[in-house]
């Protein structure tokens, strides 16, 4: 992040910001109340369906004694680094209600309730349906869920291996169509409905992705099979072909030599599994999903639950466009203020997503930001003769593709600063442009 400029066009520095929100971070509930309530007058948007998920940002430096940086599960493909964890709470439109920074080693499973008497201390009790991902919840908190004397509703993904339990359940159960491509199973069970949606888009992306690395892998042990290999070499290669082969290694029976054998194409063989391969094929494309909102439409509890892109977004939005990450500063104070400034900045950027949905449709607020970084603010400073220095604060004229987003955007650029007289004295004859 770079620095800031001011209302009067003073140029604020990142490190000056930083030093001020340290104070300002006890004011971050209000903050999102008072905005909470903005995004209902401008756009009336609802807070009934919240989306909840973590993700992780990085350090680059020595792992400190204390602290919130750790090491831990990294979303950052960076396990080399300390972090800190960030959860946050979304609307489907992308509105952020709460977020929280946690140690490095947080576990999703223990922050739910956390979030849950957060947002009812800060916005009261309400009737909210809660969509997360099948990692975060753990069964006690889903059971308090249920037994809360405000409905807490839920939907979370479930694990496809928890489909074992209720398969010969929903092999009885009839399809319901709910659009072309998608069809879904309902199963009632102990006050709550399993959802069994079935993609065939999404099957056929995954049939093709675990056939790419199913290939992958079973050329990769041939390979191996050719080289002249000790035992414990071949375990170390063998370990990491299933490292990028991912799930799909689990589809191939491996027999290797014993330790007094030496590695032959004889004693080293692999076949597949076909009883795993034939349950993974059954499966492909199929989503379970567990709720306790019963009598609620399957076409709504899909659509509710595909909502999870939005908090994806959201934290793509955080770590590419806003440059969340590395984050550089070693003190905990001021760690908190960059991810503070960064959210921020989210804020600013999805209320001109929701802008744009009404005004320019078409428009994302990428394209709009970029094509308005050609409008600079310059001061120009110039020598009198009698030793003063007039300031003269001007931004550059707009071009006709900008003025016509100023249009569309109904805004308009403020009236051009009047010029200043400064007592100080630069060198005659010179003149000095800051941009």
């Amino acid at each position: 992040m770079g620095d800031l400029l001011g209302e009067d066009g003073e140029v604020i520095p990142y490190q000056n910001l930083l030093r001020c929100l340290d104070k300002l971070l006890v004011h971050k509930t209000g903050l999102f109340t008072f905005l909470k309530q903005r995004w209902q007058d401008l756009f009336n948007a609802g807070f009934d369906v919240l989306l909840y998920d973590l993700t992780s940002t990085y350090f680059e430096c020595d792992p400190p004694e204390t602290g919130k940086r750790k090491f831990g599960h990294s979303r950052d493909k960076r396990s080399d680094c300390v972090q800190v964890v960030i959860a946050l709470v979304v609307t489907p439109e992308g509105f952020p209600l709460a977020y929280e920074v946690m140690d490095g080693n947080t576990s999703d499973r223990t922050t739910l309730r956390l979030f849950l008497r957060k947002i009812e201390d800060q916005y009261g009790q309400a009737r909210r349906v809660w969509i997360m991902d099948r990692g975060i919840p753990t069964e006690e908190v889903l059971a308090e869920m249920r037994a809360s004397e405000t409905p807490i509703h839920y939907l979370v993904g479930t694990p496809k291996g928890r489909l074992g339990k209720f398969e010969i359940k929903l092999l009885s159960l009839p399809w319901e169509k709910v659009r072309d491509s998608l069809n879904v199973k309902l199963l009632e069970q102990d006050g709550e409905v399993y959802v069994l949606a079935s993609s065939s888009d999404r099957r056929a992306k995954e049939r093709a992705i675990r056939r790419r690395r199913l290939k992958r892998y079973w050329h990769r042990l041939h390979e191996l099979r050719r080289q002249q290999l000790d035992r414990d070499e071949l375990l170390m290669k063998i370990g990491a072909a299933k490292k990028e082969a991912g799930n799909t290694a689990r589809l191939v029976e491996i027999f290797l030599p014993s330790r007094d054998e030496p590695v032959t194409p004889e004693t080293f063989r692999f076949q597949l599994h076909r009883e795993k391969l034939r349950m993974v094929c059954r499966r492909e494309g199929q989503y379970l999903l567990r709720s306790n909102l019963r009598g609620d439409d399957p076409a709504t509890l899909w659509k509710y639950y595909m909502l999870l892109v939005e908090v994806e977004q959201a934290f793509k939005v955080l770590k590419m466009d806003l440059s969340v990450r590395p984050v550089h500063h070693q003190k905990e104070k001021r760690i908190e203020a960059h991810i503070f400034v960064s959210f921020l900045a989210y804020c600013v950027q999805v209320t001109l997503k929701q802008r744009l949905t009404a005004l320019a449709p078409g428009l994302t607020p990428r394209s709009v930001l970029e094509k308005f970084e050609g409008i600079q603010m310059i001061n120009v400073h110039l020598p009198t003769t009698d030793g003063k220095e007039l300031l003269l604060r001007r931004y550059t004229q707009p071009d006709k593709d900008q003025i016509l987003l100023l249009s569309r955007l109904d805004l308009s650029l403020p009236p051009q600063p009047k010029p200043e007289l400064l007592q100080n004295k630069p060198e005659m004859g010179r003149l000095q442009m800051h941009v």
